[in-house]
């Protein structure tokens, strides 16, 4: 858990499961630990990338509010499974009775003696699915043999096992990979 004067923040680190052409989600919970209104904002370094629901909020004295972080479809898994995308977390005191519709750009503006506290929170991939059985250096899926259950030829477990991680239908393999 981050924490600061003003808010608690569980977790610490955005923890997404990762599977390709997927989009996931993952939540965070902001606590106000004071007795005033707390105003809050997300950023991240991957704008297109991410969609945070809210962005931007009021947290009443001594609640929490959930803040919901959904990662779009990735075509492409990164170098060595790493993330670089952060997000920063700005929140500052506001006017006691405040709305969302009261939050503007200069509210988070560190002018005229204004606390405006700052958490960076990191994006961590998990794997959604175990590690697949699949030798090194072969490429999933990338071999006809791997759609051979129809015809009864189970000449390699390891591509049996393939087949069901790859969750294809018997009826669709052949249009998968078109005639053997």
């Amino acid at each position: 858990m981050s924490t600061g004067d003003l808010v608690n923040i569980q977790p610490s680190e955005l923890k997404f499961p990762f599977e390709l052409k997927k989009q996931s989600s993952c939540s965070m919970q902001l606590t106000n630990k004071t007795d005033k209104f707390v105003a809050f904002k997300v950023k991240t370094t991957n704008p297109k990338k991410y969609c945070v629901r809210p962005n931007t909020g009021i947290i009443l004295p001594r609640t929490s509010c959930a803040v919901t972080v959904t990662m779009q479809a990735q075509k492409e898994a990164p170098p060595d499974f790493q993330c670089k995308d952060k997000f920063l977390l700005l929140s500052v005191v506001a006017p006691d009775g405040a709305t969302a519709k009261d939050i503007g750009p200069d509210m988070f503006t560190k002018e005229d003696g204004k606390v405006v506290e700052e958490f960076k929170l990191r994006v961590v991939y998990i794997p959604a699915n175990p590690p697949s059985p699949v030798p090194e250096g072969s490429e999933e899926g990338s071999s006809p043999r791997a759609f051979s259950q129809e015809n009864g030829n189970h000449h390699n477990s390891s591509f049996d096992d393939v087949s069901k991680s790859l969750e294809v239908p018997k009826e669709k393999s052949s249009e998968v990979n078109g005639p053997f």
